[in-house]
């Protein structure tokens, strides 16, 4: 057992740090959810009616589907895209796909290869590109579900006011979908902007994101 949390302790305490977080937001979402019930004349609801409510739920998908963007967009931007003295950036001369030799693919894969890796075909080209189709993917179904329950959580309020409620294609038109959407974007693009940057002249000893102690700042694609 001992074993097992050292060897997954990062992943261990990010999804422990995801459930305390989101049940914070459950709590304090609830809380805020009656104070606006309560100004607007009507009843508070408990903690299961609020779980369900598409009001909880467009406030957490429309934070997955940006975090799910920033990482499809750097999965993918950085096979081509290059930031000299970044450890985030590849090797200045590295830019593109790479050979299968680099890529350690077909005849080049080792014995502990993943089977699709040593395969050839449909199956090593979505396997090569598997990491970002599933963020894409992601990204593309949380943003859905954001809009879906984005809809409902505006017709809810639409309905408080005597307002008449409008259909899903006019939701996606709305300011109210793409204020929520574009606020989460610009911060996730302006995490990895500072990122990328500030990891060149800025360290962090021992961390894989940081280039080492001593490195020059023009060091490109070394890690720590």
């Amino acid at each position: 057992m001992r074993r097992f949390l050292r060897e997954n302790s990062l992943s261990l305490a990010f999804g422990i740090g995801f459930l305390l977080t989101l049940f914070g937001q459950m709590i304090a979402g609830h809380a805020d959810f009656n104070n606006r019930l309560v100004s607007d004349g009507m009843e508070p609801i408990g903690i299961g009616s609020y779980l369900t409510s598409s009001d909880f739920a467009v406030d957490v998908t429309e934070n997955w589907q940006s975090e799910y963007l920033q990482f499809f967009l750097y999965v993918f931007v950085t096979v081509w895209l290059l930031q000299r003295g970044s450890p985030e950036s590849k090797e200045l001369d590295k830019a593109g796909p790479e050979s299968d030799k680099d890529q350690l693919v077909g005849e080049h894969a080792p014995a502990d290869a993943p089977g699709w890796a040593r395969a050839g075909g449909w199956r090593r080209a979505v396997y090569s590109r598997s990491l970002g189709l599933v963020m894409g993917a992601v990204f593309l179904l949380s943003w859905l579900a954001q809009s879906v329950t984005g809809t409902a959580a505006y017709n809810e309020q639409q309905l408080r006011g005597l307002q008449a409620p409008i259909s899903w294609a006019q939701y996606l038109t709305s300011a109210d979908f793409w204020n929520r959407t574009l606020q989460n974007w610009q911060s996730e693009l302006l995490a990895v902007a500072s990122m990328v940057v500030l990891s060149i002249y800025l360290r962090q000893r021992g961390s894989p994101e940081s280039k080492p102690v001593g490195a020059a700042h023009t060091a490109t694609g070394v890690e720590g």
